[in-house]
């Protein structure tokens, strides 16, 4: 009795506290029937049901990775659009944790080793293809799209993308290409068929693997097109142009100058090269603040790091690399987003059947969280455009202009 009082008045108190600092439009509905209001409201946006008693102590300190958790093991439950779920998640956490050190911009470190990099690979790109090809676009790229006019639709904006980066690095018939985390094989397929490039794509995903060599044979460009399962460090030889697509965030931040020693090692003396990577916005290099990270790390993107765009430059010219082209994406990133999480919520059932009730929670809430954090600033995007440091500034384009007036 004397612990169910305390509790009691505990919960009580964190109630009163966050409707004091934040005034929140939901209701709490308690497994034994009590409901408390987070604000004040006629009607609430959201409805949390705590299912079970376990779950107060996550509730009460309640971080994006608490939140998290409650919800992936199905302690807790939310009624409401899913976007105003997230918003509230984040507004909960950072009234009750925002001045708490231990939820600040850390800035953690992983090994990356060969094997280690392999497995955190296949943890998060080997889910299942058929599980990503029910809310990507038909080419399943899985990266942010580029949406020049904002009303593209999804497919039309990835195939855009891949342009807008092929046309960046001026793509000429010919020209070997490395794609360094090739996916299912969007950006090679491209490039050859469409720039007449001879690509090489690689991969740690042994799905991504099977399926774009499968779709690289059904295309008949097996003769412009290798797929290879390797590791970036093991690539030899030389190319023209060089793309990294959402591969610089494995890599980890002590790793960058050698990452991008190597991609100056591959590359030919006039060769271009664009590394597009998500970004932390913060300027130390922290991870997404009030546990956004730690839910990440642990049920997403083992070992991620995201380094801020300065770091990105610093390492690029540490590497041996001259950046020339810097282009902040984090607009399109956040609509790419909205859209994938769209077609997750239309696809749901199909979504639970295939890959089961704990991972639909999973990326259920990552995508939308995701894309919160890219439209809020917390997370940023960036191409950047590089080649071999200490060449002449007269082979430098004198303007941008050349990658709008391409056809």
């Amino acid at each position: 009795m004397f612990f169910k009082e305390a509790i009691d008045r505990k919960l009580a108190s964190w109630v009163d506290a966050i409707r004091q600092k934040a005034n929140l439009p939901v209701t709490v509905k308690l497994w034994n029937g009590h409901q408390y209001a987070l604000g004040e409201f006629d009607r609430p946006a959201i409805t949390l049901t705590v299912r079970e008693a376990s779950a107060l102590p996550l509730l009460l300190t309640p971080s994006l990775a608490n939140l998290g958790e409650a919800y992936v093991q199905e302690k807790i439950d939310f009624e409401g659009k899913l976007q105003d779920i997230i918003s509230v998640g984040y507004r909960l956490a950072d009234t009750a944790l925002g001045g708490d050190s231990r939820f600040g911009r850390i800035a953690r470190h992983f090994s990356h080793s060969k094997e280690d990099d392999k497995e955190a690979i296949h943890y998060h790109y080997d889910v299942s293809n058929d599980f990503y090809k029910l809310w990507l676009d038909p080419n399943m790229v899985y990266s942010c799209a580029y949406f020049e006019h904002g009303n593209e639709d999804l497919a039309t904006a990835q195939i855009r993308k891949i342009d807008h980066i092929l046309t960046k690095i001026q793509v000429q018939p010919g020209e070997r290409l490395l794609d360094i985390g090739c996916g299912w094989g969007a950006l090679v397929l491209r490039a050859a068929e469409r720039f007449g490039a001879r690509c090489v794509g690689i991969t740690l995903s042994q799905n991504q693997f099977d399926l774009a060599t499968e779709r690289v044979r059904a295309a008949g460009l097996q003769d412009r097109i290798e797929i290879r399962l390797q590791d970036y460090r093991d690539v030899s030889g030389t190319f023209d142009r060089i793309t990294s697509v959402g591969m610089c965030e494995h890599v980890g931040r002590k790793n960058l100058p050698a990452y991008f020693a190597k991609i100056r090692e591959l590359l030919t003396d006039d060769g271009v090269a664009m590394n597009h990577g998500i970004t932390s916005t913060d300027v130390n290099s922290g991870e997404t603040a009030l546990g956004g990270g730690d839910f990440i790390d642990k049920y997403v993107f083992p070992h991620g790091e995201l380094p801020h765009v300065s770091l990105v430059l610093s390492t690029m010219q540490e590497g041996g690399l001259e950046a020339f082209d810097v282009e902040n994406l984090r607009r399109h990133y956040a609509h790419t987003l909205g859209i994938w999480s769209a077609n997750f919520e239309a696809q749901s059932e199909t979504i639970r059947a295939t890959v089961g009730e704990k991972r639909y929670r999973i990326w259920r809430v990552y995508l939308m969280g995701c894309a919160h954090a890219f439209e809020v600033d917390d997370v940023a995007i960036y191409q950047v455009i590089c080649r071999k440091a200490g060449r002449s500034a007269t082979t430098l384009p004198w303007s941008r202009r050349y990658i709008y007036d391409t056809p």
